[in-house]
């Protein structure tokens, strides 16, 4: 038996079902609202927070473990390349998105527009939508010139890093915040993906 509790516009459930679906893994999706903190979760994850991946006894938590351990058990197709700089680079890659994409734009965006509205939190701020907005169209101009040199993130095939950006961007797509006419080649890539 095979679960995977999650949120569906969360950039990092989105990256596992990406993955999952990519290895050819069925798993029943529940969607689990974080912030009502029920006990029953929060007992398989105590710090609250999805994806969490639940394959028999095993409970995995944080989308890259998840990441990892798809990998190693299920190796094909292999989503990190075989030369170790070009696994670099999706490591690289994958950590851009997670860390500093998430915290200038992601959390910025969807969380003010979707989850604040979804939780009953406060009105969402102006202030910080405007600075995501920025930051968004900054990484965006440097994606787009990333992929105008490449076909996938990380070199020559799809890897990890193209399902975490994958992850971001299709959120931030559903929300409507990204101006596809101005970045043509993630336009391509994203409707490869």
């Amino acid at each position: 038996m095979r679960y995977l509790y999650h949120l569906p516009l969360s950039p990092f459930c989105r990256k596992v079902r990406l993955l999952l679906a990519e290895k050819k893994l069925e798993v029943d999706l529940i969607e689990e609202r974080v912030w009502e903190k029920r006990l029953e979760f929060v007992k398989k994850s105590p710090a609250s927070k999805v994806p969490l991946l639940i394959i028999d006894d095993l409970v995995i938590s944080e989308s890259n473990a998840i990441f990892e351990y798809l990998e190693e058990i299920y190796p094909y197709p292999a989503l990190l390349p075989d030369k170790i700089i070009d696994k670099t680079e999706a490591r690289r890659f994958t950590s851009w998105f997670d860390d500093t994409f998430h915290r200038d734009v992601t959390s910025k965006l969807l969380y003010q527009r979707v989850y604040k509205e979804l939780s009953g939190s406060v009105q969402t701020d102006s202030m910080i939508m405007k600075s995501g907005m920025t930051a968004l169209r900054h990484h965006l101009h440097y994606l787009d010139a990333i992929l105008d040199q490449r076909r996938w993130l990380a070199g020559d095939i799809m890897t990890i890093a193209d399902f975490s950006a994958a992850g971001h961007i299709s959120s931030l797509d559903y929300i409507g915040d990204i101006e596809w006419r101005r970045y043509g080649a993630i336009k391509n890539w994203y409707a490869t993906i």
